[in-house]
């Protein structure tokens, strides 16, 4: 069979000028190895994620690590190494940082070069395939159904082509081209097919895609990345007067040794500084992505991870994802006394009349064959806008026909009896087609119009094996899922009952289209079928404005716009290159059986990050209120930094990273800095107010030589235990391993109370009987108090 190609010819309506032309073969070997030698090739930048350099200088200039740096520095000059340890301790957090991110690095990288598109162009008479930087200006590009344009262009061919240009001018409809019109790079074919020649690449084409989006494409949002800044910020400013107050106070009101009191008073500043918090934060996502890039999951922005943790609604597409992309013909029923021979001649020749068939069409392709005598004459691709494609043909004996092939209850009037048919054999979860000849030309709007049924097709969908088990996970999650298909609703109805979706079918024809009224009836519903592209869109939108946090999963054109405007948007490898380039994160095996673990490595994530956060903050809250509290007392600072690296290592610094990458299930929740604060702020002042009682009490029990050091011991026994009574609730609720952690970092301690030089190095040894259980009396007094407020916040201000 022939087919007319409809870009032969420029069409002289559009009379914009080509660029130098190029022949219809496309560039030869020689051109292309001329362009790329004098640099006119699309090397845009990777998007996948920093450089090397990048990553470490983000990891080391840091605003704390310049504050740590320096206090390392003053410390390795005036006292013994041991309390040099902080510094050490600094270098090492940022080297894991950085393996960690370089190792996430990797991962996404190679990952990137499996998802990457690759465009067709023509060259040397041949279409190849080829990597997005390897394309040159004047290549003849290939578009169809999905393709995403990567350079600025030109049209040179089109067959029925239709680009949408909403994600660059906000322009809903989308534009038919014709030889002559420009193509955007960032724009996406939505029908038809054709090529275009390239005119930018390389930056010049990235500049204006880049211009274009700036206003309107952002990251996704991050509450934690946010909230952590924001702690930061906080952070920062109480430390400034706490430590100006503290050096006075050291260094000019006790007239003590100049070296012991800049030891003290580092010691004071060191532990007000939250340095192993960001650390862990960016660990905790990069371990993230190499666990999810071991599923073949490729996570294009790293708060994505984040905002999976968050949803409460999940938006599926069901072709491609509930079902799998092939489809099988399982029945031909002709309509109105047609011939059955004929009606598969029909099929065959409006298979081959569609260079890129979608599913439904390539298996009437696999089941009909060509009509080798019939010749298309003009043809009109399938649109998800209108349900339906279509072709003219010239038959074997002369005469014309023109045919559609759509969806039934959109080319049928209400009234006709094949609708009934139709009806039940949705109802069975089938996909129905109908065939119908028209007598209008296929360029007029309304070519539907008095459709004359032929035949119903009847296809049947492959239900993806681990879709019932995905869909059992979010509901068991408290996760609601909405099927949004553009098939039938009854039939979307029936294939989502099979995989345990309950609920009416509802027809999007009839849904509101005020917003507040579409939300309300998807608060009701759970599957809706004869969804357009802008409904999807509108759909998402609705459900935002509920409050509800929504992922959508899709694979076809027709879902890019609700995956751009999703909180968070999924997408399938094998799905269209438009809907890869929008989405956040993109499965690569194709399987909807990953969501679940992408879910859960949200959830894991920024559950503990919010777990081990109380730890950090505890430290900040208390040593600046004992900052404050040496200062108005004006008496020495009760810690060495040595005292306080030993106490940050057992109760905060090794059991954080423990914590940090444990399972945690538990939906993630807003105001992560207020869910943060509300723990830390009490837990600090009980923890300093504890152990500035016992270090007053142990001032006035203690005299002569060595007193200091005997205070100071008394006082660290109070604030480890505080600490570790601290650990033990974030701890909560225990498994086996969360008790060995507790347990080992208090035998830790009580080893180094029990090992002479262990004492010596840390300069920790408790004098007497009597201070020591003071000192330990005054802990479970203040374990009480933190049980008791803990418990009261939790009331009466909760999350």
């Amino acid at each position: 069979m022939t087919h007319i190609d409809a870009g032969a010819e420029l069409d002289p309506v559009h009379p914009a000028p080509l660029p130098a032309p190029v022949a219809n073969g496309g560039l030869s070997a020689a051109e292309v190895a001329e362009r790329v030698a004098r640099g006119a090739v699309n090397d845009v930048p990777v998007r996948s994620s920093r450089s090397f350099g990048e990553i470490v200088r983000a990891n080391v200039f840091t605003r704390f690590n310049a504050i740590i740096g320096v206090l390392w520095l003053v410390m390795l000059f005036v006292a013994p190494f041991q309390d040099s340890l902080f510094g050490y301790v600094i270098i090492a957090n940022t080297g894991i940082g950085i393996i960690q991110e370089w190792r996430a690095k990797q991962t996404l990288d190679s990952l990137a070069v499996i998802g990457e598109a690759k465009p067709t162009v023509r060259r040397d008479g041949e279409a190849i395939a080829v990597s997005t930087s390897e394309i040159v200006l004047d290549d003849l590009i290939e578009i169809g159904p999905g393709d995403k344009a990567v350079v600025d262009g030109v049209c040179v061919e089109a067959d029925g082509l239709e680009i949408d240009e909403s994600l660059l001018t906000g322009e809903a409809d989308p534009v038919v081209k014709q030889p002559g019109d420009p193509v955007m790079s960032g724009s996406f074919v939505v029908a038809g097919g054709g090529a275009f020649q390239a005119t930018k690449v390389g930056r010049e084409a990235y500049a204006a895609q880049l211009a274009e989006e700036a206003s309107r494409f952002t990251l996704v949002h991050s509450e934690l990345r946010t909230g952590i800044s924001t702690i930061l910020k906080y952070v920062t400013w109480m430390m400034i007067p706490a430590a100006i107050g503290l050096v006075i106070t050291q260094l000019v009101v006790k007239s003590h040794d100049v070296k012991e009191s800049i030891a003290r008073t580092v010691g004071g500043i060191v532990p007000m500084v939250p340095e192993g918090l960001v650390l862990l934060t960016s660990v905790a996502f990069a371990i993230g992505v190499i666990r999810l890039g071991r599923k073949q999951c490729l996570v294009q922005e790293l708060p994505a991870i984040e905002g999976l943790a968050r949803i409460d609604t999940v938006c599926l597409d069901k072709t491609g994802t509930l079902t799998e992309g092939g489809m099988d013909v399982t029945e031909l029923r002709a309509l109105g006394g047609s011939d059955e021979t004929y009606v598969r001649k029909v099929l065959g020749a409006l298979g081959e009349s569609d260079p890129r068939p979608n599913a439904s069409l390539q298996a009437i392709i696999d089941a009909y064959p060509d009509a080798e005598d019939w010749r298309c004459t003009e043809s009109l691709p399938f649109s998800s806008a209108r349900k339906y494609s279509g072709a003219s043909f010239s038959e074997g004996n002369g005469e014309a026909s023109t045919w559609l092939l759509g969806a039934p209850d959109v080319l049928l009037g209400a009234e006709d009896p094949a609708l009934a048919e139709t009806e039940r054999l949705n109802e069975q979860g089938l996909r129905v087609l109908l065939l119908a000849r028209v007598t209008g030309n296929l360029d007029d709007p309304e070519v539907a119009r008095g459709a004359s049924a032929a035949a119903l097709v009847v296809l049947e969908q492959r239900l993806r094996p681990d879709a019932a088990d995905t869909l059992r996970y979010f509901a068991e999650q408290d996760v609601r899922a909405k099927v949004i298909s553009g098939d039938n609703a009854v039939s979307v109805g029936a294939v989502a009952g099979k995989l345990g979706l309950t609920g009416t079918a509802v027809d999007a024809r009839t849904l509101p289209s005020d917003k507040d009224g579409m939300a309300d009836s998807l608060d009701e519903g759970t599957v809706f079928g004869r969804v357009t592209p802008q409904q999807k869109r509108d759909m998402v939108g609705a459900l935002q404005s509920h409050g509800h946090t929504v992922a959508m999963t899709g694979d076809g054109v027709n879902d890019v716009l609700a995956l751009k405007d999703a909180d968070i948007g999924v997408s399938m490898g094998s799905g269209s290159e438009a809907t890869r380039a929008v989405a956040q994160i993109v499965l690569l095996n194709n399987s909807f059986a990953t969501l679940p673990d992408v879910v859960a490595e949200g959830r894991r994530v920024i559950g503990n990050i919010t777990r081990v956060a109380t730890l950090f903050l505890v430290k900040t809250v208390y040593s600046v209120l004992l900052a404050v509290l040496v200062v108005c007392w004006r008496v020495e600072y009760p810690f060495l930094p040595r005292h306080l690296t030993l106490l940050s290592t057992l109760t905060i610094g090794i059991p954080a990273f423990f914590l940090a990458l444990a399972p945690n299930k538990e939906r993630a929740k807003p105001h992560f800095v207020r869910r943060v604060m509300r723990y830390s702020i009490p837990g600090g002042l009980v923890a300093g107010v504890a152990t500035f009682v016992t270090y007053l009490i142990a001032r006035h029990y203690y005299t002569g030589e060595g007193s200091l050091d005997a205070e100071t011991s008394v006082a660290t026994l109070t604030l480890f235990l505080i600490s570790m009574w601290v650990l033990a609730i974030i701890a909560r609720p225990y498994t086996w391993w969360r008790v060995v952690l507790v347990a080992s970092m208090g035998a830790g301690f009580l080893l180094v109370l029990a090992v002479p030089w262990l004492q010596d190095f840390f300069a920790l040894k408790l004098v007497g009987l009597t201070m020591p259980w003071i000192a330990v009396g005054i802990s479970v007094v203040a374990a009480a108090a933190l049980e008791v407020t803990w418990t009261w916040v939790d009331r009466r201000f909760p999350a």
